[in-house]
């Protein structure tokens, strides 16, 4: 099997594979002076964060993958358990530290070494005290019971081919009354599987998308209520294929220009919000 391919009925190789690839982007990164990837400030401007979220968080956090802005779906209380899936190199993990303050604590969830590592560093560099890292798998949380008051989480749970996993588990962590808010993204229609199974899909947050229809179901059927789109954008609309890592992508799936644009237009990122 080519090593840039993902098998979907395979979730070992799966996330093997993705944590590798997202391993070398914090590598990457950390070769720059400030840690962070070129581009991702823009990037991240681009699926909505404010300059001064941007300019609030340790530099390196931002490594400009995700597809949205999960903190601003719904308001953060002061006192609030957080827990953050797939948190990376942490920036929504340190906003949301913010928002709930010194009485409230972040969880940062990852599978990556590479990237608890720098999220850990980063909160050093920041001295957030009410932030931790810890390594698992988001369809298995080292989490007990309803201890939780939020789940966020930033074009990860695409990523699991056992996305019915993922949210059981975050019901399951999850206070009664406590809040799902999700950025991710889903399909408006079905991509070929040479783009959806390589591992650059992936990173890229589109590799292992569901059809909006059943993404959105399979909420639901976990038990959430007040299962609702707070907002949505298109990539074809935000996509810079101009970006050095679009176009590495590109010549990686050998696709132009003009199939990527139309590949991005058939991908929706969401802002989700749902109640336990």
């Amino acid at each position: 099997m080519n090593e840039n391919n993902v098998r979907p009925d395979d979730p070992n190789q799966l996330r093997e594979l993705v944590s590798k690839g997202y391993g070398e982007l914090a590598e990457r990164a950390a070769k720059n002076a400030d840690g962070t990837p070129p581009g991702a400030t823009e990037a991240a401007r681009r699926v909505g964060y404010a300059a001064e979220q941007l300019g609030a968080v340790p530099q390196g956090a931002n490594l400009g993958v995700g597809c949205g802005n999960p903190t601003a779906i719904d308001a953060l209380q002061p006192g609030e358990v957080v827990v953050d899936l797939g948190s990376g190199a942490g920036m929504d993990s340190f906003l949301a530290a913010r928002a709930v303050g010194p009485q409230g604590r972040v969880i940062g969830i990852d599978m990556t070494d590479a990237m608890l590592e720098k999220a850990r560093a980063n909160a050093r560099a920041g001295g957030y005290t009410n932030v931790e890292f810890r390594k698992g798998y988001i369809e298995a949380l080292p989490l007990e019971d309803e201890s939780v008051d939020v789940i966020l989480s930033n074009c990860v749970i695409n990523l699991s081919p056992e996305k019915h996993k993922v949210y059981a588990e975050a019901y399951r962590v999850l206070r009664p009354g406590g809040r799902v808010m999700v950025s991710d993204v889903v399909l408006e229609r079905v991509l070929p599987d040479t783009v959806l199974q390589s591992v650059e899909a992936y990173i890229g947050c589109v590799g292992g998308a569901n059809l909006r229809g059943p993404y959105l179901q399979t909420i639901r059927d976990t038990g959430f209520q007040e299962v609702r789109v707070e907002r949505e954008a298109c990539f074809g609309t935000a996509i810079d294929l101009d970006d050095p890592v679009i176009q590495q992508t590109m010549d990686k799936l050998g696709i132009d220009r003009e199939q990527a644009r139309e590949y991005a237009q058939s991908v929706t990122s969401l802002h989700i919000f749902a109640r336990k």
